[in-house]
């Protein structure tokens, strides 16, 4: 049991809060905090035990300067790292891959290798610090090299506490960061489900992912419905692959994004944890208690950022993670007011990370379980919200499931079609934004701007130089024939891959073994 962060809750005023977070009215219509359904939250206590983690998300250039601002932002505070890894790697592409070119270190850290990964952690122990990474077609192999860094630390597997992405169903909805066809995409996912729940039981396999699915145009509804959605589908594969539904689903987490609707947010949260837990109960029984416990990350909406007056988006972020927060998140990131122009500045981050400080510190917001709870409006609109989720999840259903959805092009369709209705309204100021239709003025340039080393690209390439000069190269051959072999086979992924990383392959290298074996994947056009 986690000691209360406080011995006395009371307002500035000094008007005590109540201990209870339900009314002592006996027709109270929800259970209360910590227990099924979950709508009111996953823990009993919420924020008075502890915090939601705050976990900025950074990355960019090389990884000795993403270390930097790793050590910077938890020196000011952060509690978790959550890596950004620039397009080559998300790809799977080594920094020195004709097709990287212009693209290294651009919109996250690149990675080519252990070593990369080594740097990018050095002097922050792995045992100690839980990492998000937004990974997904090569989750495997980062996660891999996340494993053998800590190695090479000293730390054990069973003692790392973090998340990977690991969510291609969305990639072909909404990202576009796919490499291999859902089939095998599928496979690498569940073999690190068996894989991590022997060896690595505190890591979150994966993080179903409902943010890009909204940063592409959808409603909320839409959001909630095609994750959740994606979510059976994976736990659907797990069990079709021999797993019990209790050996890997408490170890599934959840990513949404937090829009600019301050109630429709707040009610998708309370909504979501209700679904899952209906629809794990209904499907697949399972026994563990957290299997049922809807856990998630959230970031405010990437896409609400305006690159005009761009410092009003110091309050578009503060009232979406407001909306966060009462919707009882776990973990949380928020934008730098700048990122609608470019990277977060120093500057730009502190001030990200110090919105979640100030309400968390500030606000009174932390100090009360489901605060909205028992709004007549927040109650309705949580009902409505679950039953057009679930209705949409059933649509999906009858067209045969995600992958075959996904497949048939219906979601995307779906969500372009909500896209073009919002930009629509925006263009004919049926709806406003400010600075861009409403509120518009003359401004200025003066909000200063991040560069990045454009000789990154050719720096990673000479790493990868010395590290191919450096290394065993019979060692590293047997390493790749053996994931070669695997990947022909049913036999789990994850050990020969954890092996070609610790001889020093590339994750370039890795990954065209599986190409060889999986093929690549192109979307159908008009998609």
């Amino acid at each position: 049991m986690v000691k209360e962060r406080k011995d006395r809750w009371a307002t500035l005023s000094g008007i005590d809060l109540p201990s209870s977070d339900a009314p002592e009215d006996a027709d109270w219509p929800r259970s209360p905090a910590g227990t099924p359904p979950y709508t009111r939250g996953v823990h009993p206590n919420m924020y008075r035990s502890r915090y939601w983690t705050m976990r900025q998300y950074a990355g960019f250039s090389s990884a000795r300067e993403t270390n930097e601002r790793f050590k910077l932002l938890l020196e000011r505070g952060q509690m978790g790292l959550s890596v950004a890894f620039d397009l080559p790697t998300q790809l799977g592409m080594d920094a020195d891959d004709e097709l990287s070119y212009g693209e290294v270190g651009k919109v996250g850290v690149s990675i080519c290798s252990v070593e990369d990964m080594k740097v990018l952690f050095d002097g922050i122990p792995l045992d100690k610090v839980s990492t998000s990474m937004t990974i997904n077609a090569p989750a495997m192999v980062l996660l891999a090299m996340y494993i053998v860094a800590a190695e090479e630390q000293g730390a054990s597997p069973s003692s790392l506490r973090g998340t990977i992405q690991n969510d291609i169903l969305k990639e072909y909805i909404a990202r576009g960061t796919y490499v291999f066809p859902p089939g095998p995409s599928m496979r690498l996912i569940t073999d690190i489900f068996a894989h991590c729940a022997k060896e690595v039981p505190q890591w979150n396999t994966i993080s179903i992912s409902g943010y890009h699915i909204r940063e592409a145009g959808s409603t909320a509804v839409q959001e909630l419905g095609f994750t959740l959605a994606n979510a059976l589908a994976y736990v659907d594969a797990a069990i079709q692959s021999g797993l019990e539904i209790d050996e890997f689903a408490p170890r599934l987490s959840f990513f949404f994004n937090c829009h600019n609707d301050f109630f429709e947010e707040i009610s998708k949260f309370r909504a979501a944890r209700t679904l899952w837990h209906d629809l794990l109960v209904e499907r697949y029984q399972p026994s563990s208690e957290k299997a049922l416990k809807l856990r998630f990350h959230t970031q405010v909406a990437g896409v609400s950022l305006t690159a005009q007056q761009p410092l009003n988006n110091v309050s578009r972020v503060t009232i979406q993670a407001l909306a966060a927060v009462l919707g009882g998140t776990q973990s949380l990131h928020t934008n730098a007011y700048d990122e609608a122009l470019g990277l977060p500045t120093e500057a730009s981050a502190t001030v990200a990370l110090r919105t979640q400080q100030i309400i968390a510190e500030e606000s009174g917001a932390a100090d009360v379980v489901d605060p909205l709870g028992g709004s007549w409006f927040v109650e309705r609109l949580t009902d409505e919200m679950y039953a057009q989720a679930r209705a949409l999840i059933e649509e999906v259903e009858h067209r045969g499931g995600a992958l075959t959805a996904i497949e048939q092009g219906w979601p995307q369709q779906q969500i372009h079609a909500s896209a073009y209705r919002y930009l629509n309204e925006i263009e004919q100021n049926e709806r406003r934004i400010v600075g861009v239709n409403h509120g518009v003025m003359d401004e200025p340039q003066s909000i200063p701007v991040m560069k990045l080393d454009p000789s990154l690209g050719d720096r990673q390439t000479e790493r990868l130089v010395a590290l191919r000069a450096s290394r065993d190269a019979d060692r590293v051959k047997r390493a790749l024939d053996a994931v070669r072999d695997a990947a022909g086979s049913d036999t789990n992924l994850f050990p020969p891959v954890l092996e070609a990383v610790r001889a020093r392959a590339t994750l370039g290298e890795i990954i065209n073994v599986m190409k060889n074996e999986f093929g690549t994947y192109m979307a159908p056009s008009g998609f």
